[in-house]
């Protein structure tokens, strides 16, 4: 089944220069598949064993101590 959309010239010219041999809804499916993708993916490793063992140290340390949030 196939929809009929509204888009700006824009948007238009923007998704025409993406699409070279692609259709309009498998740039668009591209697209939406790229945003819905989890955004924490891309911290995944970026930290030494060492240094996630320290921020998790400091983490448990503050949890321990009285909320300053109210001070």
């Amino acid at each position: 089944m196939t929809r009929v959309i509204s888009i700006s010239d824009e948007a238009y010219e923007k998704l025409s220069k993406l699409k070279k041999e692609k259709s309009f809804s498998e740039i668009v499916l591209e697209l939406s598949i790229e945003k819905s993708k989890n955004n924490l993916d891309e911290f995944a490793g970026i930290l030494s064993e060492k240094e996630a063992k320290e921020i998790k140290k400091e983490i448990y340390k503050e949890r321990k101590t009285k909320s300053r949030r109210f001070l």
